[in-house]
C-alpha cells in the first residue's frame, strides 16, 4: 500500500469524497453537543485512517506514513477539526507503543488496537506542567514486578473514550527530564478513573478529560522505552504529530477560503460581485498565499519524517506557520462575510474557534519559536 505518490493522491481523493459526503453535513451538530461521534470514529476505522501509523502488520503502512497522515488530516479538516483530531491523537498515543514496547507487548496491544478498534489516549499535560514537562508529578515507582502509578493528567483528548493510554510519569526525583518514563496503561485498571470532561471553546467534538491515577499497578513489562528516557521518546513523537497539526491548521484555513472565495463570487455591492472590488481582492490573494505556504511546509517536514531524515525544525516551523496561518485567514474570512460570517448559519465561527487551538496544542507556537531559534542556531555551531 502507498507505493507511490499516484497511490497517496488516490487515497487522498477517498478520504475527501468521504469527509464531504458524511463528516461535513455532522460537523454543524457535533460542535453544537460537543459530544465525541461514534459514527465518525466508525467511518475513521473503516477507511483505515486510525491505524495508518501503525507497522503494516497491524493495519498500518510502510511507506509514507506521516504524508498519509497528513493528507488524512487535512482532508477531514476542511470539514470538521474536531475529527480530525481524533487521527492525530490516536497516532500520538500509539507512538509511545510503537517504538517503546518490547515484541511481546508491542505484539499484544497492537493486534488489539487494530482487531478490537481500541483508541488510544496520551497522558502527558498536568495542571502544572504544559508546556514545562520536567514539572511533571505523577509518579511511577518500582514494586517488584509492577510500577505503581499515582497523579492526575487533564486535557487528556480521548480521555474519555479511549482504552488504553501512553502515560508519562517520574520514574526518579532526578532533575529536569531525566527521570520521565512512558507507560501503557490500560483504562480498565483498578484506581484508574476519568474526572471532568472539558467544555472548550472550539473542536467541541474531540473528548477531553482529566484521568485520574491513584496508586494503579500495571506489570513492569509495560515501560515504554528505557525507564528515564520518556522524555526522548516524547521528543521524537513530535517529529511526526508536529506536521499532522500543521495539516490540520492547513485544511481549516482551506475550508474558510472555499467559504469565503465562493461568497465573494456571489454576494453584490455597489453593483458588482464584493470579489472585484480590490479591498477583498487583497484578502484572496493574502490568503491563497498563506495557504500555499502551510502546504508547502506540511509536506516537507512530512517527507523528511518519512525518509527518517531529521526535521525538528522544519516540523516546529510547519506547525507555528499553519496555525497562524489558520487564526489569520478564517479571521480574514469572517471580515468578507461581515455579519453572516459571525453567525452560525455559516461555518466560518466554528473554523475560527477550531483554528485557535491549533496555536496552543502539541507545543505552543511561543516553544515553537523556542525550537526553530534553537536549531537554527545549533546548524550555525552556536551552543
Amino acid at each position: 500500500m502507498f507505493e507511490s505518490v499516484e497511490e497517496i493522491r488516490i487515497f487522498r481523493e477517498i478520504v475527501h469524497r468521504a469527509a464531504k459526503e458524511r463528516i461535513e453535513p455532522l460537523a454543524a451538530s457535533i460542535d453544537e453537543q460537543g459530544v465525541f461521534n461514534r459514527d465518525v470514529e466508525a467511518l475513521c476505522w473503516e477507511l483505515g485512517l486510525l491505524t495508518l501509523s501503525l507497522p503494516p502488520e497491524y493495519g498500518g503502512i510502510e511507506r509514507y506514513r506521516g504524508t498519509a497522515l497528513c493528507c488524512a488530516v487535512e482532508e477531514i479538516a476542511r470539514c470538521c477539526a474536531a475529527s480530525a483530531l481524533l487521527l492525530i491523537i490516536q497516532a500520538v498515543g500509539s507512538f509511545p507503543i510503537v517504538h517503546g514496547a518490547r515484541a511481546e507487548i508491542r505484539d499484544k496491544f497492537l493486534s488489539r488496537i487494530c482487531n478490537d478498534r481500541s483508541l488510544v489516549g496520551y497522558l502527558v499535560t498536568e495542571p502544572v506542567a504544559g508546556s514545562d514537562v520536567a514539572s511533571i508529578k505523577t509518579s511511577a515507582r518500582r514494586d517488584g514486578d509492577e510500577y505503581v502509578l499515582s497523579g492526575t493528567k487533564c486535557f487528556a483528548t480521548n480521555g474519555g473514550v479511549a482504552s488504553l493510554y501512553s502515560v508519562l510519569a517520574r520514574t526518579s526525583q532526578e532533575g529536569g527530564h531525566r527521570g520521565l518514563s512512558f507507560f501503557l496503561v490500560e483504562r480498565d485498571r483498578p484506581g484508574v478513573s476519568v474526572g471532568r470532561t472539558e467544555n472548550k471553546l472550539g473542536q467541541r467534538g474531540s473528548n477531553t478529560t482529566e484521568v485520574i491515577l491513584e496508586e494503579v499497578r500495571i506489570p513492569a513489562a509495560h515501560l515504554l522505552g528505557e525507564e528515564g528516557k520518556g522524555f526522548l521518546l516524547a521528543m521524537k513523537d513530535f517529529d511526526m504529530s508536529r506536521p499532522a497539526v500543521a495539516a490540520q491548521a492547513l485544511g481549516i484555513a482551506e475550508g474558510a477560503f472555499e467559504v469565503m472565495v465562493r461568497y465573494a463570487r456571489e454576494r453584490r455591492t455597489f453593483g458588482k460581485p464584493i470579489s472585484r472590488h480590490q479591498l477583498i481582492q487583497a484578502i484572496i490573494a493574502d490568503s491563497g498565499t498563506l495557504i500555499e505556504a502551510a502546504r508547502g511546509l506540511t509536506y516537507r517536514a512530512a517527507g523528511l519524517y518519512d525518509r527518517g531524515e531529521r526535521n525538528t525544525k522544519i516540523a516546529s516551523m510547519a506547525k507555528c506557520f499553519a496555525s497562524d496561518a489558520a487564526m489569520k485567514v478564517t479571521t480574514d474570512a469572517i471580515q468578507v462575510l461581515g455579519g453572516y460570517g459571525y453567525m452560525k448559519d455559516f461555518p466560518l465561527e466554528r473554523m475560527f474557534r477550531d483554528a485557535k487551538l491549533t496555536q496552543i496544542f502539541e507545543g505552543t507556537n511561543q516553544i515553537q519559536r523556542l525550537v526553530i531559534a534553537r536549531e537554527v542556531l545549533n546548524e550555525r555551531g552556536h551552543k
